[in-house]
């Protein structure tokens, strides 16, 4: 992964895994493949649980133990409205970078 990429994933990561539990609850493995199978390949697997850590700490998702089949529990992720209200306003801001970044690309800058 290049320089660049991982200095934009720093700041938007959280956004794209609280976007993908938008579809529904998920484990940290499942989130890891999700982002893999869209592109996000070289993504470090402790970085996604360090960030799961994160949003779980500030209150951003609910968060269920489920037994599973090869091992201990799993802690299944689902977003709640203090992470819908984030994922909100990640969208937001969002729009408003890409709009600026795409007009100065349009312009040659």
């Amino acid at each position: 992964m290049g320089k660049q990429m991982t200095e934009m994933l720093k700041g938007t990561l959280e956004g794209i895994v609280l976007a993908l539990l938008t579809d529904r609850p998920a484990y940290g493995y499942e989130i890891t493949t999700q982002l893999r199978e869209r592109g996000f390949t070289d993504l470090a697997e402790g970085t996604v649980y360090a960030l799961l850590v994160r949003i779980e700490q500030r209150g951003l998702v609910d968060v269920e133990k489920v037994p599973s089949e090869k091992g201990p529990p799993r802690k299944v992720y689902s977003l709640n409205t203090s992470g819908t209200t984030e994922l909100n306003e990640f969208w937001t801001t969002w729009s408003f970078i890409s709009d600026r970044i795409e007009e100065l690309r349009k312009k040659g800058h």
